[in-house]
């Protein structure tokens, strides 16, 4: 699943296109995606993560230890 953040869990939202004359139509609300790619000290590795742009923020706040340890407690794979 590409559209999905490994921190976060954010993925997309479904709702409709309302055209003017209130037609609807199936849509996507995708989040804002990245690839970042950090540096793990402790596996003296480089990682790289599939972030929504607010977990960028987090893992600026928190650091990218915190991070990786909040990404397999939910059981994701780094």
């Amino acid at each position: 699943m590409s559209a999905h953040c490994q921190l976060t869990g954010a993925k997309p939202g479904f709702g409709n296109r309302i055209s003017h004359s209130h037609r609807r139509t199936p849509r996507r609300f995708d989040p804002n995606i990245q690839r970042r790619r950090y540096w793990l000290p402790s596996e003296g590795r480089h990682i790289r993560l599939t972030l929504s742009v607010k977990a960028v923020k987090t893992v600026d706040t928190i650091g990218v230890e915190a991070a990786v340890a909040r990404i397999r407690a939910r059981g994701g794979r780094v």
